[in-house]
Order: C-alpha cells, then structure tokens, then sequence
C-alpha cells in the first residue's frame, strides 16, 4: 500500500473522531468511504465485525476502534500536545460519552425504536453528561484547558449530533459554554477539512 487506508463513513461519529485526529497529526491516507448497505468485501474481510473505522497500515496491521486510531496518530506527531498530562482524566469522560452518553443519545435519537419511554425522557438522561461538560469549560475554553486535547475531539461529534436531533430545543436549552466550545469546533478548518465527500469506495 502506498498509504494508509482507512474505511470511513462521512456521517459516523466515531470515523469523525478518527480522521479529525489523523489529520491533525498529519498522516496522508487513503480514504474509502463505506455504503453501509453495501459494504466492501476487502473491509470484512480485514475487520469482520464490519464497522467504521477501520485503519490499514503499510504493515499491514489493522486498527478497528476508532480511539486506537486516534492514539496511535497522536503517537506519531502531536505538535499541540492533544496527549497532555491529564490523559487519565480526558480518557475516563471520553468512556463516559461513549458508554451511558451514547446510549441515551442513540434512543433520544431513534426514540421510536424505543417506546418505553419519550424522546424527552432519553434527553433528559444526556443532558447529566451536557450538564457535566458545561461545568467542564465554566474556566476553560476547552474540556481540560484552553488548548484542544483528546477528549474535545473524541466528544465533539456526539454533542454535535445530540445537538442536531432538536436544533429548536438546543438553541434555546441553557448551554451557554458548551455552544460556544460546539461552535468552535464545528467552524473550525480541522473540522471541514475532514467532511469533504468522498464518493462511495466499490473495490
């Protein structure tokens, strides 16, 4: 391989993270963008589990959780220092989002697959994690200072999509800082850089 590929979805949360850090860190690769209902033979066979993202390195060796990945871009250059002193304490709500955050915000989001309650109740169970975040950025412009680290990006894509499933409630909902640090990261040029499309891989 002439660099490394990563299969992609453009919309996952957890491939956002992904090429955000890769990008960041500099590492030219091979994008392939995944149908997920048609899901190429080479990703499966590589990964059988089937989901994104998935990373190939020249060596061969494959890296299928998106957090390895972006440790291990952060491994090869971190000119802003993403992996600061307080890893333990970025890495523990990072677990957070993508354990009972991520739950919540899958059945606030898809709560007609979950009847057993309203949509309002799966927010209100994510709004503990907003809530915590807010308290998080009351002296920092960022989760853990006011320079971006690895819990910023790993978090950001699924606060940025909590945020879009009721755009109304969220303007209005009392988040002033945790707006503010959303904004930012959405406007940001690393942001748009990684959410070019790319047309659907069919090797």
């Amino acid at each position: 391989m002439a660099l490394p590929v990563l299969y992609s979805y453009r919309r996952c949360p957890y491939a956002m993270r992904a090429r955000m850090a890769l990008s960041y860190a500099g590492i030219a690769v091979e994008i392939r963008e995944v149908s997920l209902k048609d899901k190429p033979a080479h990703l499966l066979q590589v990964s059988p589990k089937g989901t994104v993202p998935v990373l190939i390195l020249e060596d061969g060796l494959v890296l299928e959780q998106s957090l390895d990945i972006m440790r291990w871009a952060l491994q090869q250059h971190d000119p802003d220092g993403w992996l600061r002193e307080e890893l333990r304490q970025q890495e523990l709500l990072v677990a957070e989002n993508d354990g009972a955050f991520k739950q919540n915000l899958d059945r606030y989001k898809y709560a007609i697959r979950f009847p057993e309650h309203s949509a309002e109740h799966y927010r209100q169970q994510g709004e503990r994690f907003l809530e915590k975040l807010e308290q998080y950025l009351q002296h920092n412009v960022f989760l853990f200072g006011d320079t971006i680290g690895l819990a910023d990006i790993a978090i950001f894509p699924f606060i940025r999509q909590f945020a879009a499933v009721d755009h109304a409630w969220f303007e209005t909902a009392a988040y002033p800082k945790l707006k503010l640090w959303l904004q930012s990261l959405v406007n940001s040029a690393l942001f748009e850089s990684v959410m070019v499309k790319h047309p659907s891989y069919t090797g």
